[in-house]
């Protein structure tokens, strides 16, 4: 299994520089960031977390220019959106941004989606959240034909562009890889038809996980695809419970960083080394 990083980058936490290049130094294979574009005062909206919102949310920096500083500031370290909030950008500027940062990294970004929970911050940017997931797929469709053709069109009900130039193209072939977030009712159907890995938070589905990774590889051999990687977004820290994490067919785990400063992130990130390193004896 990989060992990835899940942080909030914020403006009160280990500067995102120094967070990436101790991550290098560790082993870890990646690090993510999530994105909220803001929160709106109103918290109608309940957090699938069950608990008060944590302050992280509204004080998140932007994850395309932390994972920008990031990469710039590693080597080998893949960066990641954990997730983008794909239905509250425009497609065709997200395309330029995950091309540019991929471009620009060398092919070491990865590219997490899906479609976000809080209603009104989404109504915020002009999308209905009855339409989010139509939305989020054309979106998605529309990106692709960006990222792999020299002049790129596409016309559906909610994108609608004629041919158009766009580059720089991505490093990786035909795009960086697509981890679609979420384990809700339909998110399996999203990862067949246009993500190319699935990244579930464990516990959010009463459904077993090793279940839900059986029904997922069944779909894809249906659809006539290989095995399709999965990642954990919110990996505990014991050892047992990761291997059988493994056992069930997940390819990455991201432990979870508290937004908290330098003295109290680095202890966190060595823990976690060290129990990556003693489930690689």
């Amino acid at each position: 299994m990989k060992f990835g990083i899940a942080f909030f980058p914020t403006d009160y936490a280990i500067d995102v520089i120094e967070l990436a290049r101790v991550c290098e130094d560790l082993g870890f294979e990646s690090l993510f960031f999530p994105e909220h574009t803001h929160i709106p005062t109103s918290r109608k909206t309940a957090w699938p977390g069950g608990a008060e919102l944590p302050m992280e949310y509204s004080h998140t920096l932007d994850p395309f220019v932390a994972a920008g500083a990031a990469l710039a500031a590693t080597k080998q370290l893949k960066v990641g959106t954990g997730i983008c909030l794909v239905i509250e950008r425009d497609p065709i500027t997200l395309a330029k941004e995950v091309a540019s940062v991929d471009f620009l990294s060398g092919g070491r970004f990865l590219f997490g989606i899906g479609g976000g929970w809080n209603l009104e911050e989404m109504e915020n940017h002009g999308t209905r959240p009855a339409l989010r997931w139509k939305i989020l797929r054309e979106r998605m469709l529309a990106m692709k034909e960006i990222w792999t053709k020299d002049a790129a069109e596409y016309h559906g009900d909610f994108v609608d562009f004629d041919p158009i130039w766009s580059w720089p193209k991505p490093v990786q072939k035909p795009h960086p890889p697509i981890l679609v977030g979420g384990d809700g009712p339909r998110t399996l159907e999203r990862v067949i038809e246009y993500g190319d890995e699935w990244m579930p938070i464990p516990g959010r589905n009463a459904q077993p996980l090793d279940s839900r990774i059986a029904e997922l590889q069944s779909m894809a051999r249906a659809a006539g695809r290989g095995e399709i990687p999965v990642s954990l977004f919110g990996l505990p820290g014991d050892p047992a419970i990761i291997e059988g994490y493994e056992k069930m067919g997940v390819h990455r785990g991201c432990f979870r960083l508290p937004s908290v400063a330098s003295d109290e992130a680095i202890p966190w990130l060595k823990r976690y080394a060290e129990t990556m390193g003693a489930l690689a004896r």
